[in-house]
């Protein structure tokens, strides 16, 4: 039987790991040029997105070594997500 706590928990997972993902692709276009970050659009999807995804990262950073430009912070981000929701499916439906 489908535990709700651990279904909507899931959920939110699912949604953070969207928003992370989304601020690694509009930050990488806007650093390419390919997006206008001067748009008023962008900046306050920019703005929610860092105030979303920057507090779980900025941690990260500090542990990880500087790679000459390269952030890798969102991959680890995106793997820990992975991984808690494998290990919540894991524990609470036996999978």
């Amino acid at each position: 039987m489908l535990n709700p706590f651990v279904e909507f928990f899931a959920a939110i997972l699912q949604i953070y790991l969207i928003c992370v993902i989304t601020w690694t692709i509009i930050s990488t276009l806007i650093s390419f040029r390919i997006i206008n970050g001067f748009q008023p659009f962008v900046q306050r999807l920019m703005y929610a997105l860092d105030k979303l995804c920057e507090p779980v990262m900025r941690p990260i950073r500090k542990f990880v070594p500087d790679l000459g430009g390269l952030d890798i912070s969102p991959v680890i981000v995106i793997l820990l997500i992975t991984l808690i929701q494998n290990i919540l499916y894991t524990y609470f439906y036996n999978l």
